[in-house]
Formats: C-alpha cells, structure tokens, sequence
C-alpha cells in the first residue's frame, strides 16, 4: 500500500466515509503503533500497521483473507433465505470492505470456509486447473465398503455432469467415518457422491482447503486473518 493519510487508512478498513473516520480522529479515539493520534491527514506507511480505534486492535492490510469456523445453520450468502448470514459472523468493518466467500458450504455444513475481497484469489482457488485439494470430514449412514470407496476414487456419475466424478483420496476412518478429498467444486457434490455409491452423508465437515488447515484450537463461529503465499 502506498504512504497515505491516516482518514484514507480508516476508510480502506472499512471503518466509514472519509468525514467519519476524519472524526474518529479528531475524537481522539484512535491509536497508530500504540500512540494517540489526533490529526487526520498524517501521512503513514499504512500496511501491516497496527492501529486501535475504541481500544479495538487492528492491522491494516491491503485485501482481506480470512478463515471462518464456519458453525451449521448459516448459509454462505450476503442475502440468507432461511438462515443467518456467515457475514453476520464477521465484524462489520469486514463486511463493509466487501469480503466474499470462496467457494461456499451447505448451511448443514461445518468447518473451513475462506473468505477475501481478492477477486483474483477467488478466481485463482476455484479455477479447475489448479485442482485445489479440499478434504472433508464425512459421517455417513452405513459403514463404507472397500467396494465403494473404490468407486469413489475411479469416478462415479452425477446427474447432469458430463463425466464422472472422481475423489483424490478416501480413506476409512472408522465404520461410520471417511475422509474425502475433492479437487473440484461441484454443487452438493460429497452428499452427491456418497449417494451414488448407495449410502448417505449423516454430517460433514471440512477440514483443509489448500495450504490452510483449520486450526483445532480456533472456536466454531470465530474467524482469524490468513497470509497466501502465492
């Protein structure tokens, strides 16, 4: 980010028009690097710059990447039909930079669900030519037989999808658990796969997409910042 002042910073972080975060400075409610500051037109070398404002903690950063525990019973939409929004989840700061999901999750589906305001990233990880691995954690209803994890890692055919449809892995967990990994996106597409080998997804949830795992000790509903390498 280019040097800029410390009203334009705000602004850029979602923290409101120009006149707002001009007078959250004046009001003497922000902090830059731990000190108190009272001029808005400062000029500032903004990125990765800590900065308070309420006693708040931020860090500027150019574009948002995040990840979200994402917990059931929200749907990955700005415009929820019958559930919560995942948005709602996230401070308003981030929602009004226009943060998107990357890929989405079924509203019954739990875990890892990357978010940014990056359209080049959103492109870059639902391109199929990157073939992004995305492993899933599935209950199933009846034990899976080495028979049809076998289908699932030669392909399988899915209502109107040209070709079938392969796993990258599989791997039993226990009698009523598997591990699924995909490299592509298709609507529903684990309920759709464990369906066409004749049994059927319980509860899912996933775990990795890509370079990030979700961490154990980060809490369903909670979100923390993600750096991408490439």
């Amino acid at each position: 980010m280019k040097n800029t002042t410390v009203e334009r910073m705000l602004q850029s972080q979602g923290f409101g028009t120009r006149r707002e975060c001009r007078s959250l400075v004046l009001d003497g409610r922000v902090t830059l690097n731990g000190e108190p500051c009272d001029d808005p037109q400062q000029r500032i070398s903004p990125e990765g710059l800590p900065f308070t404002v309420d006693d708040e903690s931020w860090v500027c950063h150019e574009k948002v990447y995040l990840m979200l525990h994402k917990p059931a019973g929200y749907e990955c939409s700005r415009l929820p039909t019958y559930h919560p929004s995942v948005f709602a989840l996230l401070p308003p700061q981030l929602v009004a930079r226009g943060v998107q999901c990357v890929g989405r999750l079924d509203e019954d589906t739990t875990g890892l669900l990357l978010l940014t305001d990056d359209g080049q990233f959103i492109h870059a990880m639902g391109s199929g030519k990157r073939k992004v691995p995305k492993v899933y954690e599935v209950t199933i209803k009846h034990p899976m037989s080495d028979a049809q994890i076998a289908q699932l890692l030669a392909g399988v055919q899915l209502h109107d999808e040209p070709e079938p449809v392969t796993a990258s892995a599989c791997e039993r967990i226990d009698e009523q658990h598997i591990r699924l990994t995909l490299t592509s996106g298709k609507y529903h597409q684990v309920k759709r796969m464990v369906a066409a080998v004749e049994n059927r997804v319980e509860a899912l949830h996933r775990s990795v997409v890509g370079e990030w795992t979700l961490p154990p000790d980060l809490p369903i509903g909670k979100w923390q910042w993600i750096h991408p390498q490439t």
